[in-house]
Formats: C-alpha cells, sequence, structure tokens
C-alpha cells in the first residue's frame, strides 16, 4: 500500500480549517444571545457568560490539560481534542437548558488552547526556519477567516433559522477536520520523554515573559474596545443592521489582510514590526470614535482596527513560541491561552469603566493608551531581550 505523504501546505490547509472552526465557536455566540435568551428562557445579560466563561476557561483549562497530556503523540492527541470539539457540539446542538449549553462552551473551551498550540508548534516544525512565522501566521488564519466569514454566516444562520443548525453546522465542519487531521498530519514520535519542569523554564526565559505582558497589558486593550464596536458603531456611526454587518466584515477583511502581511515578516525583525504594529493600532483606537461619524470613515477604521489586531497578534505568538527553545511542547498553548486571558481581561474591563459612567469616547482612549503602554513594554524588550535566537535563524536562512 501506498503511504501518503502530504504535502506541507495541504497539512498547513487542514490545520486552518481546524482553527477556523474553533475561532467560529468562539465567537459565534455574540450574534446570538438574543436567540438564546428566548429559547432558553435566560435574560440576554445571563447569555453573555458564554462568552466570558468561555475566555476564561481557555486561559485557565489549557494549559492544564496539555500539562496532563504532555507525554502523548501530537497526531493522536490533536484528532482527540477535535473529538472533543465536536461531542461539545452536539451537545450545544441538542442542550435542552441554558445550563446544558454552558458546560458544553466549558467543554469546547478546554480544548482550544492545546489545539491551537499544537497545530502552531507542528507548522513550525514542518517549515524551513525563514518560513516559520508564516507558518504561524497560516494557522492563525483560519481564526481571522472565521471572523470575517464563519460569524456573519453563523449569526445569518442562527437569525434566519434556528440557532441550533449553527452548533450542527460546527460539529460538521469539526468532524470533516478530524477526517483530515486523520490523514494528513504527520506521525510524530517524541524523541525523548518530555519534562514538565523543563518545559516550565519558559516562565524564567525573560523573552517569553516580556511577551507575555505586553499581551496581558497592553494587547488587553483591544477587548476593552472591540467588545463594544457594535453599540459604538450605532451611536457614532448611526447604522443599522446593514452597516453594522458591513463595517465588522470590513474588521474581517482587515484581519485576514494583517494576519497573513505579518506572516511574511523574517523572524529577526519581530520586535521592529511588532513596534510599529502595536503604535499604528493605539493611533486607530484613539481616533476611532473621533472619525467614525462619517459613514465611510467608519469601515476604513473597522479595516484598519482588524488589520492593526491581527497584524500583531501572529508577532506576538510568533516571538512566544521562537523564543521558548525550552518548551517546544507547550509554548503554542501558553500563548493561546494567555491571549484569551487578555481578551476576558479587556472585555471585563471595558464593562467595568461603562459601568462606573465612562463615555464610548473615554473607553476607546484608554484602550488606545492600552496599547500604547504594551508599546512601551516591546520597546523595553528589544532592549533587553536575548537576540541570539533570531540572529541564528538569520544565519540559517542566509
Amino acid at each position: 500500500m501506498t503511504q501518503l505523504n502530504p504535502s506541507r501546505n495541504m497539512i498547513l490547509i487542514v490545520f486552518m480549517l481546524g482553527t477556523f472552526v474553533v475561532g467560529m465557536t468562539e465567537y459565534v455566540v455574540t450574534g446570538l444571545l438574543t436567540q438564546f435568551a428566548s429559547d432558553l428562557d435566560v435574560s440576554v445579560s445571563t447569555t453573555g457568560l458564554l462568552l466570558s466563561v468561555y475566555a476564561i476557561s481557555v486561559a485557565i483549562c489549557g494549559p492544564i490539560l496539555r500539562i496532563v497530556t504532555l507525554k502523548y503523540p501530537p497526531k493522536p492527541l490533536l484528532v482527540g481534542l477535535m473529538g472533543v470539539f465536536v461531542i461539545s457540539n452536539i451537545i450545544a446542538a441538542t442542550a435542552p437548558t441554558f445550563e446544558i449549553l454552558l458546560l458544553s462552551r466549558l467543554l469546547s473551551a478546554t480544548m482550544h488552547a492545546p489545539f491551537f498550540g499544537l497545530c502552531m508548534a507542528i507548522a513550525v516544525n514542518i517549515s524551513a526556519p525563514h518560513k516559520r512565522t508564516g507558518a504561524i501566521a497560516a494557522v492563525q488564519g483560519g481564526l481571522t477567516i472565521s471572523i470575517m466569514l464563519g460569524v456573519p454566516f453563523g449569526s445569518f444562520l442562527g437569525g434566519m433559522l434556528d440557532w441550533r443548525l449553527v452548533f450542527w453546522f460546527m460539529a460538521l465542519l469539526g468532524l470533516v477536520t478530524l477526517i483530515g487531521l486523520t490523514i494528513v498530519t504527520p506521525t510524530e514520535k517524541l524523541v525523548k520523554a518530555p519534562h514538565l519542569k523543563q518545559e516550565l523554564k519558559m516562565f524564567k526565559n525573560r523573552n517569553v515573559i516580556m511577551m507575555i505582558l505586553v499581551i496581558v497589558f497592553g494587547f488587553s486593550g483591544v477587548f476593552t474596545a472591540y467588545t463594544f464596536t457594535e453599540p459604538i458603531l450605532r451611536e457614532f456611526a448611526n447604522f443599522g443592521v446593514a452597516g453594522v454587518t458591513g463595517a465588522m466584515f470590513f474588521f474581517g477583511l482587515g484581519a485576514v489582510i494583517g494576519n497573513f502581511a505579518s506572516g511574511k515578516i523574517s523572524e529577526n525583525r519581530l520586535t521592529e514590526y511588532l513596534m510599529g504594529s502595536l503604535g499604528f493600532l493605539a493611533i486607530v483606537l484613539i481616533l476611532f470614535t473621533h472619525v467614525i461619524s462619517f459613514s465611510l470613515l467608519a469601515f476604513v477604521f473597522s479595516f484598519l482596527f482588524g488589520a492593526g489586531t491581527f497584524g500583531t497578534t501572529p508577532l506576538l505568538n510568533a516571538k512566544i513560541i521562537l523564543a521558548a527553545k525550552e518548551a517546544p511542547l507547550l509554548s503554542g498553548t501558553i500563548a493561546a491561552s494567555i491571549f484569551n486571558l487578555a481578551n476576558f481581561i479587556g472585555a471585563a474591563f471595558g464593562s467595568l469603566l461603562l459601568d462606573h459612567g465612562f463615555s464610548f469616547v473615554a473607553i476607546t482612549t484608554i484602550a488606545g493608551c492600552m496599547i500604547a503602554f504594551g508599546l512601551a513594554l516591546t520597546v523595553l524588550t528589544h532592549f533587553i531581550e536575548d537576540k541570539s535566537v533570531y540572529q541564528m535563524v538569520e544565519q540559517e536562512s542566509s
């Protein structure tokens, strides 16, 4: 029997399909909250738990699950994680109560970070040194495409027909991904038994610690503003459903373009481009509420917001994963978890500001200042980080 040897591109496409459907599951509920509330007899504010609980569960449960499964080979683990995903969406599609639906979200959240982490780690391993940043961006690309296409489609499907069909659709895509993973994922055997203590040394790596600080205290500003994008567009741009949908599409389009553009950046210039992207994003957020009263600029700045956000994400992921040489198995999962922690912190902080009477103008300005603080931390990183890892990559690529 001839053994199938899938190409690198085929492997990355299957990984992208996986991150597409996982990303869609995380964000699609934002457009279905009203349907959940009506069908399951709970308040709209209560349905917000489907978002916040998911994010914090990814941040906490993801690393725990990855640590527990550290000694398992990557291929069966990836297939198993996608199996958990399929089961969780079937539970959601058939949930008789809100509590069961919330339980399905918890189950799905546990596999999120390990799945992203493993996909990024394998993508890096099968790529030449000068293509590693692009490989990480490709894996992340599935998430950005889900924001541009998957989330609006899911919201439309749930709004026009039934929200349960959205979860059946994601379970079906998950099953297709599971079959694809079974066929194309390289069968990698662990050369030596992984040691948890060795992997956890990444938290002593100053390059890694600085990027975690940038994400938690700086990049979380993105979610402080993004959480309220819809009401901001309604209030300042005077948009209805069509206008908001169009603006969110342009956000997703910017996200896809920004993501893949950042994947072309060489590893030895990651810090330099990260400073530029954070500075750009801070300016966009500070100006956002001041300019979107002009309809055209609302679409333009939604595009720039998406491009800046997801043009920055692969750079941060790459800097963590490539710097954490002591944690090849754990670094990707930690990176995915930290982003979800920032998601939770940013959304919670934005809600707190709103509850205490801050205007949307103040909230987006504060969000921009948080990004600017992340920029300051990145400038500091430039002076204190160990650049030898990137110099080695440059030599290998030349």
